[in-house]
């Protein structure tokens, strides 16, 4: 049964993705797709787009800003772009999208159907039903303002939409995935999910609604458009309560912008950084043929392994994948565009072998992330505030950039009495 796989409540932010991060995010995004479909297949990729978890760790790890509403538009964009000259080595389209993007949908799902030979036409009802559903049978205060349509060259589908609660000034993505389609009216979610303690929900799409469907329709037939609507304006009516539902993945991100320690496993995080240093540089240079591999990218590397290998219950900090390649707002740090790079060449050699039958690349990385599950039964290292420290001392070293800018090389330290170039006589620094 089609059905309704998880949701996630984002906080609402403004700005767009820089051209120079935007062209990296499609290119790591399409070279980890092509890993995830070549270890586990199409329809687990397709599984792991409609997981909420998944979703927001897959774009965080891709340098995108870890929780903020975003996210969806750039990880949806960044995937179009990335996996378009490979949509017919992979069977995979990306369609839709924000606003004039989305409306754009049907005819994008029509030219996948010429490509493909697949029959549109019941695709692009789906993509309209899907659409109502989360706008008119579920109501619950959120517009809708992003429709993502993933599709496979044999029919199967992942959607993404998005929708937009002004006065929360919230974002709330539903995810759907497609398992033999049997109703979108009667039953077709898993669940509804959602923090709504202040609002009501009108769900029409409840099998307990049935009775209320037919009866609209019974009235439609008797009293036609206009006897109903004069009926409505004459009755006050009271908005049903939320029926109980069970639970979906529902992620519920914070309003700070910055990453902090409650936001990050650090135990998670801890087994990265040791099987990153275990797995040792210069080895795992040598083992991946790639020059210039060095210890920060093998920790890079180590969260995209995650990414690519993890199961669902380890997404549950998407924050934690932000510590791979920053964001572009330079939370957790600015983006590490030299180890981006360095990522990305790492992740396209191994796929690029491993379609020529040449494995050992990309079982390298997979053995990082087994080595990340078992050392961090044990594993401790340095706190949290002391990883944001180095990585802002070391972001000039490794290409470091944001919206705002190309980082510059921190403040000359020449003694313990003297900070951020400032000096006073007593060995304290002036108040800035």
């Amino acid at each position: 049964m089609t059905r309704r796989a998880g949701a996630a409540d984002l906080p609402l932010h403004t700005g767009r993705v820089p051209a120079w991060l935007g062209q990296r995010m499609a290119r790591l995004g399409g070279v980890i797709a092509q890993a995830v479909i070549h270890h586990y297949g199409r329809d687990e990729f397709l599984r792991r787009l409609a997981h909420p978890f998944w979703f927001q760790s897959f774009g965080a790890v891709m340098g995108m800003d870890w929780h903020s509403s975003g996210m969806t538009t750039s990880v949806i964009g960044a995937l179009k772009r990335g996996l378009a000259p490979l949509s017919g080595e992979l069977g995979l389209y990306v369609c839709g999208g924000r606003g004039r993007h989305s409306r754009r949908t049907p005819d994008e799902l029509r030219v996948v159907g010429d490509r493909t030979g697949l029959d549109a036409t019941p695709l692009v009802a789906t993509s309209r039903m899907v659409a109502k559903v989360d706008s008119a049978a579920v109501q619950d205060g959120f517009d809708l303002y992003l429709h993502g349509f993933v599709v496979a060259a044999d029919g199967r589908w992942t959607v993404i939409q998005q929708g937009m609660h002004t006065g929360r000034r919230m974002a709330r993505r539903y995810h759907w995935l497609s398992e033999g389609l049997e109703s979108f009216v009667d039953a077709p979610h898993a669940a509804i999910e959602g923090r709504m303690a202040q609002d009501a929900i009108v769900n029409l799409t409840d099998r307990r609604a049935a009775p209320s469907r037919r009866g609209q329709l019974d009235l439609l037939h008797a009293m036609g458009p206009d006897g109903l609507t004069r009926e409505v304006t004459r009755i006050e009516g009271r908005v049903p309560p939320a029926p109980a539902q069970g639970n979906l993945p529902h992620l519920f991100l914070p309003a700070h912008h910055d990453v902090r320690p409650v936001d990050v496993n650090m135990r998670r995080l801890h087994g990265a950084l040791a099987a990153a240093a275990e797995a040792g540089p210069r080895d795992f240079a040598d083992l991946l043929r790639v020059p210039g591999v060095g210890a920060r990218t093998v920790r890079a590397l180590a969260l995209v392994a995650e990414v690519v290998h993890g199961a669902p219950c380890r997404f549950s900090d998407p924050a934690r994948f932000s510590l791979a390649h920053g964001g572009k707002d330079r939370h957790p740090y600015p983006v590490p565009v030299a180890v981006y790079d360095r990522t990305l060449s790492v992740m396209k050699a191994a796929v690029s072998a491993a379609r020529l039958g040449r494995e050992e690349r990309l079982d390298a990385i997979r053995r990082l992330d087994r080595a990340t599950r078992r050392l961090e039964r044990e594993a401790t290292g340095p706190s949290f505030s002391a990883i944001m420290a180095e990585e802002y001392d070391r972001s000039h070293e490794y290409g470091g950039r944001s919206v705002f800018g190309h980082e510059p090389p921190p403040p000359r330290r020449v003694s313990e009495g003297q900070v951020d170039g400032v000096m006073r006589h007593d060995g304290q620094p002036h108040d800035q």
